[in-house]
């Protein structure tokens, strides 16, 4: 399976991913410069966390416009897998991939912290090496990262399983204390219908490497490449 990981300028999860998809996995990855057209050669295309053009205007308001997000949404739309990590959840969201929109936490602060995620749908290729429940740990770090959405889009994901991860308590209790920028739902990460294309604020790269203390994250890439490639 190869992988592509887009840069933008302002880019800095890029080589943390990187080192997950080929340093630990050991699976061809290529950075793909954002003014690439051409992204036939890649079978996942990951869009890392950061600060993509110093997120002037609003979080990924200016990426939308890269050469290389045409093609990232004709990808898609193959049925080909696309996934968004905290500014890349927020630039797929921009580019229409997924419903929503991400604004300014609660609080008006910016987050840097590691918190409790239940997996709400594990039938899907990004959380096949999970159980439905389960709660993992995964670090987040963002100003931008309140998921809002219409009342009929939340009741259009409910109703389809399209949340995959909920912000919980470490016993995966559900409730607004343990919500950290007030997403509605205490949403984490959304899927699209098709659940080819995931958005996800937590940080799954930055919990993948044993050196790291916790590897929760490398769950959803290694489930990944078992669910479709049968490693």
């Amino acid at each position: 399976m190869k992988f592509g990981i887009i840069m933008f300028p302002g880019s800095n999860c890029d080589r943390d991913v990187a080192w997950v998809t080929q340093g630990l996995l050991g699976q061809p990855t290529r950075m793909v410069w954002h003014q690439e057209e051409d992204i036939s050669d890649l079978d996942v295309i990951i869009i890392p966390g950061g600060f993509s053009y110093g997120d002037y205007l609003r979080c990924g308001a200016i990426a939308r416009f890269s050469p290389v997000m045409k093609a990232t949404i004709a990808h898609a739309e193959k049925g080909k897998l696309v996934l968004g990590i905290c500014n890349g959840f927020q630039i797929l969201t921009e580019i229409g991939l997924l419903p929503g929109v991400l604004v300014r936490n609660q609080k008006l602060n910016f987050i840097c912290n590691q918190v409790p995620v239940k997996i709400e749908n594990y039938d899907t290729p990004w959380t096949s090496a999970y159980t439905k429940g389960e709660v993992i740990s995964l670090p987040i770090a963002h100003g931008e990262g309140h998921y809002y959405a219409d009342a009929d889009t939340l009741k259009d994901l409910e109703n389809n399983r399209q949340i995959l991860f909920r912000y919980c308590t470490e016993n995966g209790e559900i409730s607004p204390e343990a919500n950290p920028n007030g997403s509605l739902n205490n949403i984490a990460g959304i899927c699209n219908r098709q659940g080819n294309v995931l958005g996800m604020m937590p940080h799954p790269e930055r919990a993948s490497d044993p050196m790291l203390g916790n590897t929760d994250g490398m769950k959803l890439f290694k489930g990944l490449l078992m669910a479709t490639i049968g490693i």
